[in-house]
């Protein structure tokens, strides 16, 4: 399948998360993030736009019972930069990591400049 987006991780955020994780988990996070690149409409299964927040997009990846998060957005047209992870415990999705999401997309368009 040709490539419709290119994925860029951004400093070590996720790289920092994505060692903590399982093989299986590993796995799983590549298979997504293989279907962003690839589809041309990603269902929001795993890829969802947080409507509350300034242009950030959560990755949706589900291991057995658990529910990992990664925050990302994008940048030009089929550029989707990757921030941080984490392992989603509640509902809803914690205030902090929200915020950490977007002091990573200010920083990734500060060094941009």
């Amino acid at each position: 399948m040709n490539k419709k987006r290119t994925i860029f991780f951004f400093e070590n955020y996720f790289n920092d998360f994505y060692a903590k994780q399982s093989s299986k988990v590993k796995n799983k996070i590549i298979w997504t993030l293989k279907i962003i690149e690839e589809f041309d409409r990603i269902p929001d299964t795993y890829l969802k736009y947080l409507t509350n927040s300034s242009g950030i997009y959560e990755i949706r990846v589900k291991s057995g019972s658990n529910i990992y998060r990664i925050f990302c957005f994008f940048d030009a047209e089929n550029l989707v930069i990757i921030g941080h992870g984490f392992h989603k415990k509640t509902n809803k999705i914690p205030k902090k990591e929200l915020e950490k999401a977007e002091r990573i997309k200010k920083e990734y368009y500060d060094t941009k400049k």
